[in-house]
């Protein structure tokens, strides 16, 4: 492992690819080298599951979600103060 220039920590790896989903992969994306196609695919497999994640919470969070006392909550903001 060793760290670039723009600060990123690099390991240098030796893998088999499937040529077929790698030219594919890099067609779709645009990417112009195998380095950037990997890149990307790994960036964007992370972004996914995030985004997963943060859908599973709040959808687990929407469970006990209450629109009627909202609405009361919101109103009750929004009435004039004597």
């Amino acid at each position: 492992m060793y760290i670039t220039n723009n600060g990123a920590a690099v390991a240098i790896t030796q893998i088999d690819l499937d040529d077929d989903a790698l030219a594919e992969a890099m067609r779709l994306s645009g990417a112009r080298s195998k380095k950037e196609t990997v890149n990307l695919a790994l960036r964007e497999y992370a972004a996914r599951h995030r985004r997963i994640a943060a859908l599973d919470h709040y959808a687990a969070a929407a469970q006990t979600w209450d629109y009627e006392g909202w609405q009361d909550m919101h109103a009750a903001g929004k009435a004039p103060t004597a």
